[in-house]
C-alpha cells in the first residue's frame, strides 16, 4: 500500500512543479495532498514494531518531506515560487527512490533505544539544511538573473522574478542555517550518546562521523564569519553548499554506495 502512496505523492509533486503561479490555491491544495500522502507512506514504510526501516532513500525521502512542509509554510509569508520549481521535483524523485529502495530493518530494543531520537533529530537537521541549500541555489540564480534581465524568459526566469529581494532572501537563508545548525549540533550530541550506549565509546570515527563533523565545522565557520566579519553573497553561498554536500555524504551518499553499489545492508 505504501508503494502506491509514494507513487501518487510523486505524481502530485510533479503536478505541483508545473502548475502556473497564477493558480496559488490549486498549488497549495496539491502540495498539501502530496505532502499528506508522502507522510502517510513514510510512516507505513519506516515504522515497524520495535524497529525502524532505515536506508539512504528513506532518509532522503524524509528530509524532502519536511522540506516540502517548510516550503508550504514559508510560502504563506513570502513569494517563493522559484523554490517550488526546485523542491517539488526533488521530492518526487525522493519518493520514487524510496519505493524502489526500501532499506533495512534495525531493531530499537536493548542498547539502541537512543537510535530513534537520534534519527529523528538528524532528519530534521538534514531537512532544514536541504531547504537552505535549495535557497542558496535560488539566490545564486537570482543574482545571475539581475545581470541578464530581459535577455531570457522562460519557466525558471519567470519564477525567479517573483522571488523576494535578495536581502530578504539572505535573511531567510541565515535563519534556516542557524536553525539547521542547532539541529545539527543536537544530532552530533545525540550521536555521541548513542555511540556510548551501543559501542561503549563516545564517538565512532567512521565516515558518517567524520563528514558530519566536517559539515558542522563548515556551518559553524559560516555563522561565525557572518557575525564577526559580515560574510554574505558568494562566500555565504559557497559555505552553505559545501556544508550541505558534506552532510549529504555523511549518510545519504554512504548509504547509497552500500545499498545500491555494494548491495550491503546496515553498516
Amino acid at each position: 500500500m505504501q508503494t502506491y502512496f509514494l507513487i501518487a505523492a510523486a505524481l502530485l509533486y510533479v503536478v505541483c512543479a508545473v502548475l502556473p503561479p497564477r493558480r496559488p490555491a490549486l498549488i497549495s491544495a496539491a502540495t498539501a495532498a502530496a505532502w499528506l500522502l508522502h507522510g502517510v507512506s513514510l510512516w507505513l514504510a519506516v515504522s515497524a514494531p520495535g524497529s525502524l526501516r532505515i536506508g539512504f532513500a528513506a532518509m532522503l525521502s524524509a528530509a524532502l518531506w519536511i522540506s516540502v512542509g517548510a516550503y508550504w509554510l514559508e510560502n504563506r509569508n513570502f513569494a517563493l515560487d522559484g523554490l517550488r520549481r526546485m523542491v517539488m521535483p526533488s521530492a518526487a524523485l525522493a519518493a520514487a527512490l524510496q519505493a524502489a529502495f526500501p532499506g533495512a530493518l534495525v531493531a530499537l530494543d536493548g542498547n539502541a533505544r537512543m537510535l530513534g531520537w537520534h534519527i529523528a533529530i538528524a532528519t530534521l537537521a538534514y531537512a532544514t539544511l536541504t531547504i537552505a541549500a535549495f535557497h542558496a541555489v535560488l539566490m545564486a540564480l537570482q543574482e545571475s538573473r539581475l545581470h541578464t534581465r530581459g535577455e531570457r524568459s522562460g519557466f525558471l526566469s519567470a519564477a525567479l522574478d517573483q522571488l523576494p529581494a535578495l536581502l530578504t532572501m539572505e535573511k531567510l537563508l541565515f535563519r534556516l542555517i542557524a536553525f539547521g545548525f542547532v539541529l545539527l549540533s543536537l544530532t552530533v550530541l545525540s550521536g555521541i550518546v548513542f555511540s556510548e550506549e551501543l559501542f561503549g565509546k563516545a564517538l565512532k570515527w567512521d565516515h558518517k562521523s567524520v563528514f558530519t563533523l566536517l559539515s558542522w565545522l563548515l556551518f559553524a565557520a559560516l555563522l561565525a564569519g557572518r557575525h564577526f566579519r559580515g560574510w554574505r553573497g558568494k562566500t555565504a553561498l559557497s559555505f552553505t553548499l559545501a556544508g550541505f554536500a558534506t552532510l549529504l555524504l555523511a549518510y545519504v551518499g554512504s548509504r547509497f554506495v552500500l545499498e545500491v553499489v555494494l548491495h550491503r545492508g546496515m553498516a
